[in-house]
């Protein structure tokens, strides 16, 4: 009865065989969960400390919904693992929340606070390909086993350092992670230099991917606590979302059209700041 309830879910067009066979192997010794999710939330230092805090307060808020917690109750085993990762550049990575259950209020309330205990704090340069390898390793590394496995990316710019973006993103779709974006293109703070007008569609492009995957763009941060709420029902039920001109827009890959996005558009932008700079 396992299986049937985990192939509905999982797509895996760059598996080998091999791969697939080691996805779906059960182990006694993990934990089961519907959903391993993992939360990684750019603390750049294009990020102000009002952002930040914002950042904090609305993930808190979303995770103790009545909305997030109706449909994680709805789930096939009604809970889920969640981790809470703050990132930056290359190796740059603050673990707010180890990986943790969410099955009830209690325990929704108990990540939230954690979330609050300790001030965010930015961090430097902007390395999307080093948060999402981390973000594979530690989904490797917990003691749950999930019928999906998603990483929720958030950030303010294209990546910028560290590896190229493409093939990090890549490594995580040939292990059937999924992986969806939260492109932040609120205008605020020091960063507007290194970030795109066209963030939303660079992170269709070259970030997200998977069965499923998403971006919600956040154009002010009044939307972001309701963005994030919505993001993480969607990415828990795993309900492929529908395209609306509403608030919080949904953009999906296109399946087979060629890229609009320069996957290295923040590589290059860097590149000319520093030649500027230091001739």
């Amino acid at each position: 009865m396992r299986l049937l309830h985990v192939l509905p879910f999982l797509v895996l067009p760059f598996s080998s065989a091999a791969q697939e066979a080691d996805l779906f192997a059960y182990d006694p010794t993990l934990v089961e969960v519907d959903v391993e999710l993992a939360l990684m939330v750019d603390v750049s230092r294009s990020m102000t400390p009002r952002e930040l805090d914002i950042q904090r307060r609305g993930y808190a808020a979303a995770l103790t919904s009545d909305a997030v917690l109706s449909v994680i109750g709805d789930g096939f085993l009604g809970r889920i693992a969640v981790t809470y990762v703050e990132w930056a550049g290359p190796g740059s990575h603050r673990v707010v929340v180890d990986w943790t259950t969410i099955g009830s209020a209690d325990e929704a309330a108990i990540v939230a606070g954690a979330l609050m205990e300790s001030q965010p704090a930015g961090m430097q340069r902007t390395s999307i390909s080093s948060a999402l390898d981390y973000a594979a390793s530690t989904l490797d590394g917990n003691r749950f086993q999930g019928l999906r496995r998603v990483v929720d990316i958030s950030g303010d710019g294209p990546n910028n350092s560290g590896a190229p973006v493409v093939p990090a993103r890549d490594r995580l779709l040939a292990r059937g992670i999924t992986i969806n974006g939260l492109p932040l293109m609120t205008d605020e703070g020091v960063g507007s230099q290194w970030t795109l007008d066209s963030l939303d569609t660079y992170y269709r492009d070259c970030v997200i991917g998977g069965q499923g995957a998403f971006v919600i763009p956040v154009r002010s941060w009044d939307e972001f606590a309701d963005a994030v709420r919505r993001k993480i029902v969607l990415e828990i039920a795993a309900i492929r979302p529908r395209l609306q001109r509403a608030a919080h827009p949904v953009i999906v890959p296109v399946v087979g059209g060629a890229p609009q996005s320069d996957c290295m558009a923040g590589e290059k932008t860097w590149e000319r700041f520093r030649q500027h700079w230091d001739p």
